[in-house]
């Protein structure tokens, strides 16, 4: 199993990576960029080659790089719209250089102008920027159905990755939160659940996991996430979720309200009761 958490990338990847051995991970999500913002940290070889030789020496799954909350693809205001093309486009350059292979982001929100004028704008962003040559998956988070939020049902996923030319790239990470706010039940029917996205889109494409209580019920439609076993998920859920057949390989990405230290007795709860099981 690679389970980690998020952690800051302010002290450098190496820091990161010794962060996440600390705590008994042997994986880690980062932000690629400032998330409430768009400046993006200057890269240090030397500090890369660190968090190579941590990935190496400690067995780690693949890292996940999270783009900035304010990249919006699917927006009608140009100046928005640019600013996610010129994130997305220097984040997949950015991430040619850190051993990272899977790049994760919101799909966006319409603000009022309907999931099909989203899509497009997205699918644009997307045709116009992925080349073919990149080693990175790029994944489309599931969300919570919020507002305008586009990517909250695994149809409009799937919408969004017929649009792109080089579909191969393209995967999806869900978000266990997401997921039961937005009406999929993993806590009942699991395998349902898991049918309908091989299904929809296929369970190939499915590359990461965000692991998360829910601090709401289900099909509320909101984004409140919970720490592991504090919520209306619950520890037994979570667990089924991570020794299931079809998710057990995928890497697990803790974004639990915690600090470092709170995501450490997450990662032994969960452990314990693995060895248990």
């Amino acid at each position: 199993m690679h389970i980690g958490c998020h952690l800051s990338i302010s002290q450098g990847f190496t820091k990161a990576g010794e962060v996440a051995v600390s705590i008994g991970a042997n994986t880690f999500q980062f932000f690629t960029r400032n998330p409430r913002g768009g400046n993006a940290k200057a890269l240090d070889t030397e500090d890369i080659e660190g968090l190579k030789r941590i990935m190496e020496d400690y067995d780690f799954g693949p890292i996940l790089a999270h783009a900035p909350y304010t990249l919006n693809m699917a927006s009608y205001k140009e100046d928005t719209w640019n600013f996610a093309k010129m994130a997305f486009k220097d984040d997949l350059q950015r991430l040619e250089t850190i051993p990272c292979s899977l790049y994760n982001f919101h799909p966006g929100s319409h603000t009022g102008k309907g999931v099909e004028y989203g899509i497009e704008r997205i699918a644009t962003v997307l045709n116009g920027i992925i080349t073919g040559n990149e080693s990175t998956i790029i994944l489309l988070e599931g969300m919570s159905g919020k507002g305008t939020e586009i990517g909250s049902t695994f149809e409009e996923l799937r919408a969004i990755i017929d649009r792109v030319k080089h579909s191969e790239l393209m995967g999806v990470c869900l978000d266990t939160c997401h997921l039961y706010s937005a009406g999929y039940d993993i806590v009942n029917d699991l395998d349902g659940v898991l049918e309908s996205f091989d299904k929809i889109i296929g369970i190939d494409k499915l590359k990461a996991i965000h692991l998360n209580d829910s601090m709401t019920e289900f099909g509320s439609n909101k984004d409140r996430h919970a720490g592991i076993g504090e919520g209306t998920i619950g520890l037994e859920a979570i667990i089924n979720i991570i020794k299931h057949p079809q998710l057990k390989d995928l890497p697990f990405f803790l974004e639990t309200p915690y600090e470092p230290e709170g995501h450490k007795k997450e990662i032994e709860t969960i452990k314990d009761v693995l060895k248990s099981c």
